[in-house]
């Protein structure tokens, strides 16, 4: 869809349907609402005097005009108690929206970051925007691509169009709006990535995308490593998991310059598992068709380093996605292999089902070849961090205060939750073997931060934060702006944190 600004007032516009806001509590409309209200005759005034709309969080209510001016239609659209209002109240409340415009059927709508009498004060018009936006864009997702039965009946929003007659912001809230559907045009970009099934999305697949990108875009360059160049150069971790298949490896290498010559990069590495049977350490039936998600790290650090080339952000970024599958078979690694990773280290494997921390490890240590300033990791890594943290957060471990600082701080910008988990020394124990350097799995104490433990041994002396985003990563109800299944979660914050990365002078 297009998102547009254009110059003027909601009440002076002849449209089939504007959006308007109201914090419960108020007895009146306020700002663009109250220009609307006057064009038509107060109609606004008489349902919330009514008691008909109280103005709960994302309650909405569509009124027709009785008058010729204006809007035929109004969608009233709750934002609850004004001293509890964020951003994200802003992304839900305009994705409600969205999704309650296209399911009556209408094509294009137009809103408002003018809606209180005190928003102005707190948030920026870029903020306000961004969050328009984003909710709008996020919330209309589908995934369609596979529907053939009643697809002319597949409804689509086309056109959502910002309203400001404000002069001095008018220029600011454009551009705005123009980076903001940049960002969820990549968030979606990912969401369609985890969300093909494996048949469709395998590791050959996977890197083709890849190569899209850089066709795509003349700042991006791809490079994939095949099976025989890992075996060259020792990335048996890797090639252990994906012995299985008969799909064979990518190790997928994207390349960002929009920095200066000779800057070094900021590493971004997800994992890539195509589809995650867990291998001789079968899966449960249940639930097992969710795991073509378990390439939601590699998608996320796809869809940002998209996002950063069409920004131009002034950085150099490189994204690596060891991409594999894991199944059963005659050929398949087994508990009790020991696997020689490209750093040397060896690590027993005691369970298959913990994959995904043996195609980082080579992949991390692959990384120290760039010699980054900092190392982000994001993978779909453990059940047990869900356990821990639930469905909306992801784990966040590292070796870099200053790093995580930051992830912190884009986190709380996005709305995209993180946690800090204890990577203290004692955690090492549980991933010690009798046989190798390391094992696969500490067992189930401590699960997700053991994981972390093992991963911190191939980011070398370079600042690293690993994001375990098991439980974010796929969602299973709807939320507000992120319907059930793949949320694209780390896109958001990816970007965050590189747009506010310090340029070097």
């Amino acid at each position: 869809m297009r998102v547009l600004v254009k110059k003027g007032k909601l009440s002076e516009l002849s449209n089939e349907i504007s959006v308007v806001l109201h914090f419960e509590g108020e007895k009146a409309p306020h700002k663009a609402a109250s220009g609307l209200d006057k064009a038509t005759g107060g109609l606004i005034t008489r349902v919330i005097e009514s008691g008909d709309f109280p103005g709960k969080r994302f309650e909405s209510l569509v009124l027709f005009n009785p008058e010729q001016n204006g809007p035929k239609r109004i969608i009233l659209v709750g934002l609850g108690k004004s001293k509890e209002f964020s951003l994200e109240t802003l992304r839900g409340a305009y994705a409600k929206a969205a999704q309650q415009i296209r399911l009556v059927g209408l094509k294009e709508f137009y809103g408002s970051i003018s809606f209180g009498e005190s928003e102005d004060n707190v948030y920026s018009p870029e903020a306000l925007t961004q969050a328009l936006v984003e909710g709008v864009m996020l919330g209309l997702y589908q995934f369609t691509v596979f529907k053939t039965v009643d697809r002319e009946n597949i409804r689509e929003v086309s056109e959502f169009y910002i309203v400001e007659d404000r002069e001095d912001i008018l220029k600011r809230v454009k551009q705005t709006a123009k980076e903001a559907q940049i960002i969820a045009t990549g968030v979606n970009y990912a969401r369609d990535l985890i969300s093909h099934p494996g048949n469709e999305m395998t590791p050959k697949d996977l890197a083709a995308e890849a190569m899209n990108l850089e066709a795509s875009s003349k700042r991006l360059k791809t490079k994939i490593l095949e099976a025989k160049d890992m075996q060259e150069l020792g990335m048996n971790a890797l090639l252990g998991v994906a012995k299985g298949s008969d799909e064979p490896p990518k190790l997928i290498i994207i390349e960002y310059r929009g920095g200066k010559r000779g800057d070094p990069c900021v590493m971004l590495v997800g994992k890539g598992l195509t589809f995650d049977s867990g291998g001789i350490s079968l899966k449960p039936a249940e639930k097992m068709d969710e795991m073509k998600s378990d390439m939601a790290g590699g998608a996320a650090v796809m869809g940002a380093i998209k996002v950063a080339a069409e920004l131009d952000l002034p950085l150099n970024i490189i994204a690596l996605i060891p991409a594999v599958e894991n199944l059963p078979s005659g050929k398949a690694y087994k508990p009790g292999d020991i696997l020689k990773t490209l750093s040397n280290l060896t690590i027993e494997v005691v369970n298959t089902d913990a994959e995904g921390r043996l195609i980082l490890a080579d992949a991390l240590a692959y990384a120290q070849r760039y010699q980054p300033k900092a190392i982000i990791d994001l993978a779909t890594l453990t059940g047990a961090c869900v356990v821990a943290l639930g469905d909306n957060v992801a784990g966040l471990m590292g070796n870099n205060d200053e790093l995580k600082g930051k992830v912190k701080a884009a986190a709380e910008a996005t709305s995209e939750k993180v946690w800090e988990l204890p990577l203290w020394d004692e955690y090492l124990e549980l991933i010690k073997s009798d046989v190798a350097d390391f094992k696969n799995s500490g067992g189930r104490p401590a699960g997700a931060i053991s994981a972390g433990s093992l991963l911190s041994k191939f980011v070398g002396t370079y600042p690293w934060v690993h994001l375990d985003i098991a439980g974010p990563a796929w969602v299973t109800k709807d939320r507000p702006y992120i319907p059930k299944g793949a949320s694209g979660f780390g896109v958001r914050l990816l970007v965050q944190l590189l747009r506010d990365w310090p340029i070097e002078q």
